[in-house]
């Protein structure tokens, strides 16, 4: 029998598996980020359960990823008119450390925040931001001198309702980038649901707030890129206002059906999700349940907060993630060949776990840089009052991270990945970028009820080769949002966008992250921009970051 263990010892670990532990740290107080998310702490009302979203993006274009995080307000204080708590701006300072500049910069006080969503709307070469509230959002023009001009009343981007979600993408491939907004839940402070009272605000006989069901839903809007600095309101024309009412609350544009047009999905809280197809006219027809992104396999819609996109099966066709309520399992859709999807979520072993879990932030990324994309799920429930009060009932809870097996199936990893993934939380927004430039994607998470998580990670540059790409339109919209690339190297073929808003609520580096394993180089690169127009490189070295700029 000891000769039998001495073999087992020396049998290697499997090819995909990293020999030494990739895992995430908190580096949160290190790095200088004090940042606290203030909110009411019995949620008596669903405005209070929403909020917290996070940005990684360069606003000073020094190269380093910069931090901005919204903040939560109350209704007592906002019925007393009582100062909001602040928004944050953290400039990177390129020592692991940030130094928070929102007052100087000029973006700290948006009004009661939600989201927040990047885009260089005007094409000057400086991101600006857009934050989603509780009524009137803001846009922030970047001015190129490290302070922020609120452009919102000339632009007419302000919707008034309760938004949450916001994406950019050229949906008209005029060369600038258009906005639409995904708003919740039509909800009044001078008509507020009383707290307690009714069946439908009850959870397992619980009193709880009260919503989204039993609310009007508040519609969405589109704002089309007039190129002057101005936006025109096409919502209902381009036929995407929400008539129904559905809970919207996080919006993607991806190319689903790959033809060289951006469209977009919409993920709604308890009621089934959208997914607009581009008839490349200015008008979008609605698919979500002809392509099976509407509701799960049973046919019934669940409660969807975050969204993203990604291969994860490595077949060239991009794959959807849903975050959903508890009692439901977080949603993966694989897309097949035929241009719908499938729920796959408990063939790829994701499902069972999350059932707990009110998930939220989210996103495919390959932490490890083998060339496959693994999966993280932020979490937190919206009732505080159920902590304790039944087996289980769990008001902060940890984060799912799955690890992909590259073989349709995830394994769920967390304990193992570093023990802040562990922590419980009341986790909202989730952004995803290399903030200290050595290789590998770290993340910012937004919590309520309590401070910023800056996860780093550790290991995961020295686990597999990669290459990042940053890609700047000439013709297209400078962001180059919209552009698809496709990307080959080890034998493996990996497929990506560049996308503005994702997650819940956030947006992460615009760059595009390849893990590449043990590939020696890049075999070819093809790029396919916003116009249609392909550009293609080969034999490219590895471990670095590239820009490419589109081709006149």
């Amino acid at each position: 029998m000891k000769f039998i263990g001495i073999l087992l010892l020396l049998v290697p670990l499997p090819a995909f598996l990293p020999a030494d532990p990739v895992v995430f740290t908190d580096v949160t107080a290190s790095a200088g980020i004090t940042f606290v998310n203030s909110a009411s702490a019995e949620k008596k009302y669903i405005v209070e359960s929403m909020g917290g979203g996070a940005a990684f993006f360069d606003f000073d274009r020094d190269g380093q990823l910069d931090i901005y995080l919204t903040n939560s307000y109350t209704v007592d204080a906002a019925l007393a008119k009582k100062p909001r708590p602040k928004a944050a701006l953290y400039r990177n300072l390129g020592n692991g450390k940030f130094e928070e500049v929102a007052a100087k910069a000029g973006v700290d006080d948006p009004g009661w925040a939600m989201g927040v969503s990047v885009a260089d709307f005007d094409n000057d070469g400086y991101d600006d931001l857009y934050v989603t509230c509780f009524g009137p959002n803001r846009l922030y023009r970047n001015r190129g001198n490290g302070t922020f001009e609120d452009v919102t009343e000339k632009a007419g981007v302000g919707d008034p309702r309760f938004s949450s979600g916001a994406a950019w993408a050229d949906y008209d491939r005029d060369g600038d980038l258009d906005l639409f907004v995904a708003n919740y839940v039509d909800f009044k402070l001078d008509d507020l649901p009383q707290f307690g009272k009714g069946q439908l605000c009850q959870y397992r006989g619980i009193p709880v707030q009260c919503g989204p069901r039993g609310l009007p839903g508040a519609g969405d809007s589109l704002y089309r890129n007039n190129g002057d600095g101005t936006f025109t309101d096409v919502s209902k024309a381009a036929g995407v206002d929400d008539p129904s009412g559905y809970y919207g609350l996080g919006p993607i544009w991806t190319d689903f059906d790959d033809d060289g047009w951006p469209d977009l999905l919409v993920a709604n809280d308890a009621t089934p999700n959208y997914a607009y197809r581009n008839n490349h006219d200015g008008t979008f027809t609605e698919m979500g349940l002809v392509l099976g992104w509407a509701v799960d396999e049973s046919g019934t819609e669940q409660g969807s907060m975050g969204v993203s996109v990604g291969d994860y099966d490595r077949d060239g066709l991009l794959d959807l993630v849903v975050t959903n309520f508890s009692d439901q399992y977080n949603t993966l859709y694989r897309k097949t060949k035929d241009g719908g999807y499938i729920d796959v979520s408990r063939a790829s072993k994701t499902a069972d776990v999350s059932m707990p879990y009110v998930g939220w932030g989210t996103k495919f990324f390959d932490y490890d840089n083998d060339g496959w994309l693994d999966l993280l799920v932020v979490n937190g429930h919206v009732y505080p009052q159920i902590e304790g009060a039944y087996p289980g009932g769990m008001y902060r809870q940890r984060k799912l991270f799955y690890r992909n097996l590259r073989d349709g199936t995830f394994r769920e990893i967390a304990a193992e990945a570093g023990a802040p993934l562990m922590n419980p939380r009341a986790s909202r927004g989730a952004a995803f970028g290399d903030y200290d430039e050595d290789g590998d994607i770290d993340i910012i998470v937004n919590d309520l009820d309590g401070p910023a998580m800056l996860l780093r990670n550790d290991g995961g540059n020295k686990a597999g080769n990669w290459i990042r790409l940053k890609l700047v339109g000439a013709v297209s919209n400078r962001n180059a949002v919209g552009a698809r690339v496709t990307l080959k190297a080890g034998g493996l073929v990996q497929v990506d966008e560049v996308r503005a808003g994702d997650s819940y609520l956030s947006h992460s580096d615009w760059r595009l992250h390849f893990g590449l394993g043990t590939a020696k180089s890049v075999d070819e690169i093809e790029i396919r921009w916003p116009t249609g127009k392909v550009q293609k490189l080969t034999k490219v070295a590895l471990n670095r970051v590239m820009t490419i700029t589109e081709e006149k």
